[in-house]
């Protein structure tokens, strides 16, 4: 890793709780809701999500997987379930970073040809300047950095972290 360090283990593991606190008080009154990350990095942390929130309460939780192709994100979407699913419940869209909000518009328009009961975004790391009007309902962290400037989120076993690379 080179690069400023700007969460350590302990810190993601906090916002993740924080997280999860914040998506119960949102659904407190759903029985199922959707936990839908978008894949690799935006995954691994929707599925840290959903095993903070079963934890915490009686809402089931069901984990989804959004193939979202990053180069070209106006290709077809995929997810791990299927519509009927996720149809009338709540969901949440999970990315690790939210960096132009290019992967998140795109997230968010392929659920919108489904009616929810409650949409929202979750991202562990905000980065403040966007090209599409997009916001993350529940964040762990925002940054202001410069469009130079990359933010990386390592999810490993040795411990997660997240640094800032030029």
């Amino acid at each position: 890793m080179s690069g400023n360090r700007i969460l350590n283990h302990q810190e993601i593991e906090h916002k993740i709780k924080r997280i999860a606190y914040q998506i119960y008080e949102t659904f407190v009154g759903e029985e199922t809701i959707i936990i839908a990350g978008i894949a690799s990095n935006g995954f691994i942390f929707a599925n840290k999500i959903a095993q903070a929130l079963e934890s915490i309460s009686d809402i089931k939780v069901t984990l989804c997987e959004v193939i979202i192709d990053k180069q070209n994100p106006s290709q077809p979407i995929s997810t791990s379930i299927s519509k009927e699913e996720y149809t009338n419940k709540g969901l949440v869209l999970v990315d690790d970073v939210l960096n132009s909000g290019t992967t998140l518009v795109y997230g968010v328009k392929h659920f919108l040809d489904v009616p929810l009961r409650k949409f929202k975004t979750a991202v562990l790391v905000d980065r403040n300047h966007k090209k599409y009007p997009v916001k993350a309902d529940f964040k762990g962290i925002s940054l202001s950095t410069s469009s130079l400037e990359h933010v990386q989120v390592v999810f490993d076993k040795k411990g997660d972290y997240a640094f800032l690379q030029e």
